[in-house]
């Protein structure tokens, strides 16, 4: 089984923790690096090889994760020379891929099933399956519907509920065929030309833990919880490393 991290970004909405190191190396817990909780899930899953796409600070990721030995995984990277956003880097590696791989962003926390997100999308047809989480937002304000000028409905304070992608997806590499190398492409624009072409993604859902770790205060979150979850990111046995300073 094969997967390919997106770990190119410049983390421009974390600052400043990543003013000097890459987001996928920020430490969790004051033991371990996203990436390295990731690289230790998809290897005790069952992952044998990864792909690091890379761009800003990519020679610290390099540094950090080497040939992937050390995780029990065979790692290679491609390395962008300018941003080709979510996409855009399968385009040049097509061949290196098999025709069912898992993909997913380098800065996100979760127990979801890999395995079974990849098995599920092998067996669906569909041309991309996205790994779906439910989110709940609350409004804090009367919500009108208007037809017009003429409110047609109102909602005090409504809740809304959600799927939302998880940044984890299954993806086949006929489905990336068309598309030319080098091109600038995100998972909006995939997801968009899919539906356009009439060949709609599949949803995994997954209800467990999930943390996209965009922002300064999902940071902090990530670190406030991460006692209470070790359990669930971490394989058993896992040692305590810190080597993100």
């Amino acid at each position: 089984m094969h997967a390919v991290i997106m770990a190119g970004g410049a983390g421009v909405r974390l600052r400043p923790y990543t003013s000097t190191l890459p987001k996928p190396l920020v430490p969790i817990g004051d033991s371990y690096a996203i990436l390295e909780i990731v690289l230790r899930q998809l290897a005790a899953c069952g992952f044998t090889d990864v792909t690091l796409a890379i761009n800003h600070l990519g020679a610290l990721i390099r540094a950090f994760v080497g040939d992937g030995s050390r995780f029990g995984l065979t790692v290679d990277y491609v390395e962008e020379d300018r941003p080709l956003s979510t996409i855009g880097p399968l385009f040049g590696i097509r061949d290196r891929l098999p025709d069912h791989f898992l993909v997913m962003n380098g800065d996100v926390l979760t127990d979801l099933d890999y395995v079974g997100l990849l098995t599920t999308h092998q067996h669906s047809g569909a041309p991309l399956t996205i790994a779906t989480y439910r989110r709940t937002v609350k409004i804090d304000f009367g919500v009108l519907e208007l037809a017009g000028d003429k409110v047609t409905s109102f909602t005090e304070k409504p809740i809304l509920h959600y799927r939302v992608s998880m940044g984890v997806y299954g993806l086949s590499r006929s489905t990336i065929a068309r598309y030319p190398v080098g091109r600038p492409f995100g998972f909006d624009q995939l997801v968009l030309d899919l539906l356009d072409r009439g060949e709609p993604p599949a949803s995994y859902e997954c209800d467990g833990y999930w943390l996209d770790i965009g922002r300064p205060e999902d940071y902090d979150e990530a670190n406030r919880c991460f006692a209470d979850v070790r359990h669930a990111l971490l394989p058993t046995g896992t040692p305590e490393m810190v080597q993100t300073r």
